[in-house]
């Protein structure tokens, strides 16, 4: 199986095993997957992510910490709140790991509750 990253000449390397472990990890947790599935679509705020994942606040901002920590996500305060965004990740191995599990979200039924609930919550704010 070929992947973008290995067509490349050189083929590009993981430097160390820790960085995709922190990859592997931050993608092992069914609520970071569905906020990084619902931030594929670009940037949210957190008050439209934790009502679109129906989660209390304080647990989509703790893992979206964990996101940021990881490096998936980046971060922007306008006002009170903050704005989540899908992070540049420099590594090709490991961006093929992260879109390989954005891509497998897109089959999944709860991604497409999810999007409802952050259309219906966009709307009411």
């Amino acid at each position: 199986m070929s992947t973008p990253c290995c067509g490349a000449k050189p083929a590009p390397r993981v430097k160390d095993l820790e960085a995709l472990t922190t990859v592997y990890a931050a993608l092992a947790d069914p609520t970071r997957l569905r906020i990084l599935s619902l931030l594929g679509e670009g940037e949210i705020c957190v008050c439209h992510l934790h009502a679109s994942l129906d989660v209390p606040q304080p647990t989509a901002s703790r893992h979206l910490a964990y996101l940021r920590k990881s490096g998936l996500v980046e971060a922007r305060r306008a006002g009170i709140w903050m704005h989540y965004r899908m992070a540049e990740i420099g590594n090709p191995v490991i961006a093929s790991v992260v879109q390989a599990a954005l891509h497998a979200l897109t089959h999944t039924t709860i991604r497409e509750k999810d999007e409802r609930r952050l259309h219906v919550a966009r709307k009411v704010s």
